[in-house]
């Protein structure tokens, strides 16, 4: 009988540090939608804090580590830190325009991309589950766009745009792990490049000065990003998988609650039922 290399692997420890995870997630939705509401800054600003926030402490931890930050794959870092970055700020565009619930609903569309992307990049042969549940996120993203009208549909759009380009991001992660490239690297990289776009996008369109009104929101959105991530990482290395990634979608259930409490957000049944949908494919297509 073999001893696990973790006490705590496959126990509700994972569980438990997933359901935290989602809920700072929930709450970064929260500070991203406040930041935007209450001092007007627009989605490049709130992207570049996010970032720049990661970027420092991830950064600033590494080298007190004496972590070697060289890498022999500049180029495939180059391109997923590009297409995380691209995704990151189309995802901020969204939560600012469209209720928590859909705005994370359509993020977590990222899990049916990846499907997508591993079968047609990765030539991966999908087995009975994996085909219903791109076919089932499919039919819950034509019931949650069918009810959009007017300027939603362009937000509708970008949030579908970005999960279907984090899930090439998630892909080029697979990748570089492949490689050998350390998550802390890769996240480091990302966190670079986001924080040099989002920085001259921000300077191109106009930098509002920080205020004490407005820090406490800015630093409430890099803390509670980056507090997921780790209680995530943590998640997947000592729960059970199938677990982790189903309890993953209390975000969207978090952010459902928030949108109700704190913004007065009032979905339709038919939003509700294609985001159902939609989350019953991302935890099918998990079960592999």
């Amino acid at each position: 009988m073999t001893t696990p290399t973790n006490p705590n692997q496959g126990s509700f420890f994972g569980s438990f540090y997933m359901v935290l995870a989602s809920l700072a997630f929930a709450l970064m939705l929260v500070f991203i939608k406040l930041s935007g509401q209450k001092f007007g800054m627009s989605t490049y600003e709130i992207t570049f804090w996010r970032v720049a926030f990661s970027l420092v402490v991830l950064g600033g931890f590494s080298w007190i580590k004496g972590r070697d930050f060289r890498t022999r794959y500049p180029k495939e870092h180059f391109w997923r830190s590009l297409a995380g970055s691209v995704a990151l700020l189309m995802n901020f565009y969204v939560v600012l325009h469209l209720p928590l619930a859909t705005a994370s609903t359509l993020q977590n569309t990222s899990a049916i991309f990846l499907g997508l992307l591993s079968i047609t990049i990765l030539k991966q042969k999908p087995n009975k589950i994996t085909w219903f549940s791109l076919i089932l996120g499919f039919v819950g993203v034509v019931i949650l766009l069918k009810p959009t009208t007017g300027g939603d549909t362009f937000a509708m759009l970008m949030g579908l745009m970005s999960g279907a380009i984090s899930g090439y991001a998630y892909l080029q992660v697979r990748e570089l792990s492949l490689l050998g490239e350390p998550a802390w690297r890769i996240v480091f990289y990302f966190s670079l490049l986001s924080t040099i776009i989002s920085g001259v996008l921000a300077w191109w369109f106009g930098f509002r000065a920080l205020s004490f009104d407005s820090l406490p929101y800015i630093i409430g959105v890099g803390v509670t990003a980056l507090l997921g991530q780790l209680l995530m990482t943590y998640a997947y290395q000592v729960g059970r998988k199938f677990m982790v990634a189903t309890l993953s979608y209390m975000t969207v259930v978090f952010a459902l609650v928030f949108g109700i409490v704190l913004f007065d957000e009032v979905l339709s049944w038919q939003v509700l039922l294609g985001i159902g949908i939609i989350v019953l494919s991302g935890i099918l297509s998990g079960k592999k």
